[in-house]
C-alpha cells in the first residue's frame, strides 16, 4: 500500500489508505487467501513524484506480490515503469489523470485502476454544463500533469458541443492570489469556472473570484469535494459543482454497512474524502478477488493480472458493481 500519508495529498491519502485496511482486516477476518493472512507493506510518497519513486522503490525490494495505490497523477507517472518492469500489479484507486492506464498497452500493462479517470469525468462536468446553459466556460488549470492530462480531457469535451474556453489560466502549485486572472475571465464573458487542480489551489479560485464580486460557478472533478477546498474557501465554496462517484450516504445495504464499519474502526463521524475512502475499500476487494482465482498457491504476477482481467462473478463493491 503506497500514497500521500503526509504532505500536501494526504487529505485523501489518509482515508484512501483506511479504506484498503479496513477491507483487508475484514477479509484476514474470514480467512485471508486460503487461510494466509495478507500482510500489508506500507510507503508514505510524501506526495510528491520523487517520493513516490523512492517509496516504489523500496517496497519492491521487500517482495510485495501486488500494490495498492497513489492518488496523485504525477506520482504514479514517475513509478509506473518500476511496476510494470517487475511485473507487480498495481491498482490506483485515486489518481484520476487520464494518462494513467495509458501508459502501455493494455494486454501487457500492469496498471490498474478503479477510480474514475478524468475522461469520464470531464465530460460529464462539461456536459451538465451546457445543459445548464453554460456555453461560455473560463479554464483554470494548474501546471502538473493532472492539470496537463485535464486540460486535454476539458478541450476534447467542449470540441464535442463545438466549444472553446473563453479563457485559460495555467498555474503553478502554491499559488496564492489569482484575484487579476479572474477578472481576465469576468472581462471575457465567462459564465462558469473549469478547475482542474487537486490542493488548496482550488479554494484560491474560489475566494479569488469572490474578492472580485462575481458569482460565476466552480466547476470540476472531485477534488472540489476535498476539505482542502470546502474548508480552504469556507462561504466561497458555495455552489460549486463536481463529478463524483460515490456520496457518504447509506442509500443501499452495502454502502450502509461500509459507513457503519469505517466510522467505528476510525472513531470519525465524518470521512473527509468519502470517495476515496470507498474506492480504497473496492480495490483491495478486487485485488482479493484476483488472488482467490489462482488455485495454485503461485502468486506470481502474470498469476494475479490474469485474475484481475477475467473474472468469472461480479463484486458488488461499494462504489459500483465491477464485472
Amino acid at each position: 500500500l503506497i500514497g500521500p500519508f503526509t504532505g500536501g495529498s494526504s487529505d485523501f491519502g489518509i482515508p484512501m489508505r483506511n479504506g484498503v485496511m479496513l477491507a483487508i482486516d475484514e477479509i484476514n477476518a474470514l480467512g485471508g487467501y486460503a487461510g494466509r493472512k495478507l500482510d500489508v507493506v506500507m510507503a508514505d510518497d510524501l506526495s510528491t513524484p520523487d517520493g513516490a519513486r523512492q517509496a516504489t522503490e523500496a517496497m519492491l525490494k521487500q517482495g510485495v506480490i501486488a500494490a495498492i495505490g497513489f492518488c496523485n497523477t504525477g506520482n504514479v507517472l514517475k513509478s509506473a515503469d518500476l511496476f510494470q518492469k517487475a511485473q507487480v500489479p498495481l491498482i490506483v484507486p485515486c489518481a484520476a489523470g487520464t494518462p494513467v492506464t495509458a501508459i502501455y498497452p493494455a494486454k501487457e500493462s500492469y496498471i490498474f485502476r478503479n477510480a474514475a479517470r478524468d475522461s469520464l469525468q470531464v465530460p460529464f462536468v462539461v456536459d451538465d454544463a451546457v445543459r445548464r446553459g453554460w456555453s461560455r466556460i473560463a479554464l483554470f488549470a494548474d501546471t502538473t500533469p493532472y492539470g496537463d492530462g485535464g486540460v486535454k480531457d476539458f478541450l476534447a469535451a467542449m470540441e464535442k458541443h463545438k466549444l472553446k474556453p473563453v479563457y485559460t489560466k495555467r498555474f503553478g502549485l502554491g499559488v496564492k492570489d489569482l484575484t487579476d486572472a479572474m477578472r481576465e475571465a469576468k472581462a471575457a464573458g465567462a459564465e462558469a469556472i473549469f478547475a482542474i487542480t487537486v490542493g488548496p489551489e482550488n479554494a484560491v479560485i474560489a475566494k479569488s473570484r469572490d474578492a472580485i464580486g462575481w458569482n460565476a460557478t466552480q466547476i470540476g472533478t472531485w477534488p472540489l469535494s476535498f476539505p482542502f477546498f470546502i474548508d480552504g474557501a469556507k462561504a466561497s465554496a458555495e455552489g460549486a459543482l463536481m463529478a463524483q462517484t460515490f456520496i457518504a450516504e447509506p442509500s443501499n445495504e452495502r454502502r450502509a454497512t461500509f459507513l457503519a464499519h469505517y466510522r467505528q474502526a476510525y472513531k470519525l463521524n465524518r470521512i473527509t474524502v468519502p470517495v476515496a475512502a470507498a474506492q480504497g475499500y473496492d480495490a483491495a476487494y478486487l485485488l482479493a478477488y484476483a488472488l482467490f482465482k489462482v488455485r495454485d498457491g503461485k502468486l506470481t504476477g502474470p498469476a494475479i493480472k490474469h485474475g484481475l482481467e477475467n473474472s468469472d462473478r461480479a463484486y458488488y463493491g461499494v462504489v459500483t458493481t465491477y464485472i
